[in-house]
């Protein structure tokens, strides 16, 4: 483990030395100082995790000291001290960036205290820094990785969310990182300390998964040879996500809706309700409202999961994050069997961006992996994707939705999509087709004319 670095700035020697011994016990590197100046030499010369500042130095005051710490190294958190505490002083040192403030004289137990709220406050805001800049990409939330406008939103809606206590709601096809979302709701949420137990509904059989959620008493049921907690008697305090929600039995759904209607359950074979304390997040590919009407989702149910409701865009509608994503799983899996291989060709590249990624992300992920482990080379080229091939026969299969539509009808199919391909940039779409900018924005006035909404 890292040594934490504290630096104590005060002029009263007793009071320097009572502050060096009592953090001296635990476990912090300690250095001290009687004046600011020689404090700011020290901090120029070396980062320190905590400073502890008398607001009434010799030489300069502990406010300019702390305003001339925080631009040298803005992520030292501060603990200001003062004989003369006043509510304008404590003000003025928190706007310029202390996080707490000691009245002398304090106890060993009111400074070890602030010390340790510091650090912790210090400890959770880089784990959130580090949750939204994984790999110093910048281009996420967490171990999510988009610049997509729609993956934006993701990311707004998990920031408003995490801070409540509502239910969630996380629908997307398979593949698409239902569970990333869960878990950064979970890391950013008042409940971060708390446990995050995860339970993929479609993976337990059915006659034991109320056994899973619940827990069950001695002999409740034949092999029941103790006692045992269920996921939500786990998960007390913190968060439990419910995979795959879609796939749970009626029966056992109307047992769900009594926890998030009354925060209680029993557990199997058992008389005494538990109450606890659980933000749930569910998650489904399934269409919920078409299993409604078919009998197969309880609507009462639905209502009570989807408080909040955070749609996850397919892969196929944000290709801008397929280099994003190729790049980050390339440097992941390269690092992972120590290989080369260090780029991805044009080739490749072009294919990554028009396939149609029917499992997303996870796909993705699998077909950078696959071919950074059976091969030796320097970029990834076309050969190492075992999808090149599904998309020849793609475009290949593509002509027969051609079939009986006439040489105009497919020649306006074949310039819409080439256009669509392109991103709508005319001058590429024109070069692609071979015909001039001048024909192409001709032809689309035509298409304007007969009903087509593009630009």
């Amino acid at each position: 483990m890292e040594p934490i670095n504290l630096l104590v700035v005060e002029d009263d020697p007793l009071m320097r030395e009572f502050i060096y011994q009592t953090l001296s016990q635990g476990s912090y590197i300690v250095e001290t100082a009687s004046k600011g100046g020689e404090a700011k030499k020290m901090v120029e010369k070396k980062p320190y995790h905590l400073a502890i500042l008398d607001i009434k130095l010799p030489d300069l005051s502990g406010l300019e000291l702390l305003s001339h710490l925080k631009k040298i190294s803005p992520s030292t958190e501060v603990v200001m001290m003062t004989a003369y505490a006043t509510i304008e002083g404590a003000v003025q040192a928190v706007k310029k960036g202390a996080s707490n403030y000691l009245r002398k004289p304090f106890s060993a137990e009111e400074l070890e205290t602030a010390v340790q709220m510091s650090l912790d406050y210090q400890r959770l805001r880089e784990e959130n820094k580090r949750l939204r800049g994984q790999l110093n990409l910048q281009a996420g939330y967490g171990m999510m990785i988009g610049k997509d406008k729609k993956m934006q939103e993701v990311y707004k809606l998990i920031d408003l969310v995490a801070q409540s206590h509502s239910t969630v709601l996380i629908q997307g096809e398979s593949g698409t990182g239902k569970e990333l979302v869960a878990r950064a709701i979970h890391q950013v949420s008042p409940r971060r300390e708390n446990p995050f137990i995860s339970i993929n509904c479609a993976a337990v059989p059915d006659n034991l998964l109320e056994s899973e959620l619940f827990g069950h008493e001695k002999g409740a049921f034949t092999g029941a040879i103790s006692r045992r907690k269920g996921k939500f008697e786990l998960a007390d305090g913190g968060t439990i996500l419910l995979d795959e929600i879609g796939e749970m039995s009626l029966g056992l759904q109307a047992k769900l809706l009594r926890v998030l209607q009354e925060f209680e359950f029993y557990r199997v074979g058992g008389s005494e309700p538990i109450k606890v304390d659980v933000r749930v997040i569910a998650t489904t590919n399934q269409n919920l409202k078409e299993a409604i009407k078919e009998g197969k989702f309880r609507e009462d149910l639905f209502f009570r999961l989807n408080v909040v409701k955070i749609n996850l865009p397919p892969l196929r509608e944000r290709r801008n994050d397929i280099p994003l994503l190729a790049e980050y799983f390339l440097k992941k899996y390269r690092e992972l069997y120590h290989k080369e291989m260090s780029s991805i060709s044009k080739e490749a590249m072009e294919i990554l961006l028009k396939y149609d990624w029917p499992g997303n992300v996870r796909e993705l992920e699998n077909q950078m992996e696959r071919a950074i482990v059976l091969n030796s080379v320097p970029e990834v080229r076309p050969e190492h994707l075992s999808l090149h091939y599904d998309l020849r026969l793609e475009k290949t299969n593509s002509f027969s939705g051609l079939v009986g539509l006439s040489l105009r009808e497919v020649e306006k199919n074949l310039l819409l999509k080439t256009l669509e391909a392109e991103g709508g940039n005319r001058t590429k779409t024109a070069k692609v087709l071979g015909i001039t900018v001048r024909t192409l924005r001709n032809k689309l006035k035509e298409y304007r004319e007969e009903g087509w909404r593009g630009k």
